[in-house]
Formats: structure tokens, sequence, C-alpha cells
């Protein structure tokens, strides 16, 4: 950490995901997906076996998931034993078994808010974790109220923070810890603009930041005059991907989590080759 950006590659085991679903659902098709995202750049691979799209309302059983995602840990490392995994979980059950089948990073979205257990299972398996910002669950993100422009950072920062020392107190090493503030996770399309505009406030927290801007709708939104007012398909998001990707890494983000490898380990050099004379 610190050197360069780290591109962390998203596996999705899922066949509901927004951005890719039913595209890599078999253990071997998405562990194949892995490797080729080593050999373009990842860093690290994100592994996860739920969707957690907006108006997701039924949970997967930690027994599913854990069949999803086990046999494409299993796989990625019998190939190239030494790839960092990390594992899209909000479950201390799938957080632990995935853990023990060799990842080495949990990646909780609701910053270990669903599920009491899961700060001090992550600080019992002395496991690096990424604790995102996320306001209520999927199926409540339609309804909630919006933010004000100038609500959002101080609000995300706050809850950030929070969670930070929920981790601290259960034992997690502070330099375990990273900080998502959740991009698209409880946030109405154009209050991410102003999250991302001043995303480098969040470096006072004093964590490493993982910023997941990938294909996300709120970039499809600036891009709709472009495509006749209609919405825009995934594959139609990968320039949009790679400017807000920039954006986050002169904006403080140490880890971009992104579904297209090559394009974000690119422009990541360019941006750390400028942020070298900041």
């Amino acid at each position: 950490m610190g050197t360069k950006t780290l591109v962390m590659g998203v596996i999705n085991v899922t066949p509901d995901s927004f951005s890719d679903g039913g595209m890599y659902s078999s253990a071997n098709e998405a562990a194949e997906h892995g490797l080729r995202m080593l050999d373009e750049g990842a860093d690290i691979l994100d592994i996860g076996g739920e969707s957690t799209r907006p108006g997701q309302k039924e949970p997967l059983s930690a027994a599913e998931e854990q069949e999803r995602v086990l046999p494409v840990i299993s796989a990625i490392l019998s190939a190239r034993p030494d790839a960092i995994l990390s594992i899209d979980t909000y479950k201390s059950s799938t957080a632990r078994a995935a853990i023990e089948a060799g990842a080495e990073i949990v990646n909780d979205v609701s910053g270990f808010l669903w599920d009491g257990e899961m700060a001090n299972t992550c600080a019992a398996l002395q496991c690096g974790v990424v604790l995102m910002h996320t306001r209520g669950r999927p199926d409540e993100w339609k309804s909630q109220p919006g933010l004000a422009a100038d609500e959002i950072l101080p609000l995300v920062k706050h809850d950030l923070d929070e969670r930070l020392h929920t981790a601290l107190r259960a034992g997690i090493v502070r330099s375990r810890i990273v900080l998502d503030p959740g991009y698209g996770f409880g946030k109405r399309l154009e209050e991410n603009y102003p999250l991302l505009a001043r995303q480098a406030e969040l470096r006072a927290l004093g964590q490493p930041l993982l910023a997941g801007v990938s294909r996300k709708s709120f970039l499809a939104l600036k891009l709709r005059p472009l495509y006749g007012g209609t919405d825009v398909p995934m594959d139609q998001r990968q320039n949009a991907t790679v400017a807000a990707t920039v954006a986050a890494i002169l904006g403080g983000t140490d880890i971009v989590r992104v579904h297209d490898v090559r394009p974000a380990a690119e422009a990541a050099r360019i941006a750390d080759a400028i942020l070298a004379y900041a």
C-alpha cells in the first residue's frame, strides 16, 4: 500500500448482479475470468456470491453463498498460489470459510452493520478488512430521503468513523483496515458526485481508501443525453468508469475496484505519475 494505486478486479459468481450477472456463474468460468484479470494487471481479486443491487430483498443463505465462492477461491489459488483474494460478503460464516480457504481480505459492504459477529470474526481471523459505507439495505434505497449536496460527505465521514472504531474496539489492527465511501450504496444518483468531489477529505480518518465506481448508475445518468435520453448499457460505461476512476485516484483512493481491469490499470499508472509531482 502506498507505492501505487492497487487494482481490485471484481468476480461476481451470481446470476443477478447489476453489472455482469450470470456471465461467470460457474466456478470454472469465474476462476478463468479471475486469472485473466491477474494477467491484465489486477493486484487483488474480489469474489462475491450475492448481489447487492438496488431493490434486492431476499438475502442469500450463507450455505448457498459459500457453495458459489469457495470453489472459485480454491481454483484460483490452485493455479496462482500467490494471488491475493478478497471475499465480498457481509456474513461472518462466509468470511470465516473464505479466509480459511485462502482469501486474505473481507470486503463487507455493510461495514459490519448487517452481521453482529462480523467484527469479532475478522479480529479473530486477523485478516484485512474493507469497511464500506451504506445507507439502509438495498430494498430501502429507492424510498429513503435524499440528501443535500453539502450533507453527503459529512454523513459518510461520520458513519465511516463509527465503523472504524467498531473495528478497532473488536481488536482489528488499524493497519488492516481500508475504508470505502460506498458509491451507489444508499446514495441517490446525483449524491455520488459531491461525494467524489470531496473524497479527499476522508483521508482525515487516517485510513487507506477504496473506491468502487465501476459501471455505476450515477455514471450512466450523465451519459444519457449522448444516447438519446435512454439508459446506457453496461458495456457502454467503460469510458465513464475510467474518468471516474482517475478522479477517485486523484482524490486520494488507494485501491480501485473495477470490472474491466486493463483500462483501469492503465489509467491508474497515468494518475499515479501525475500524483508523483503533486
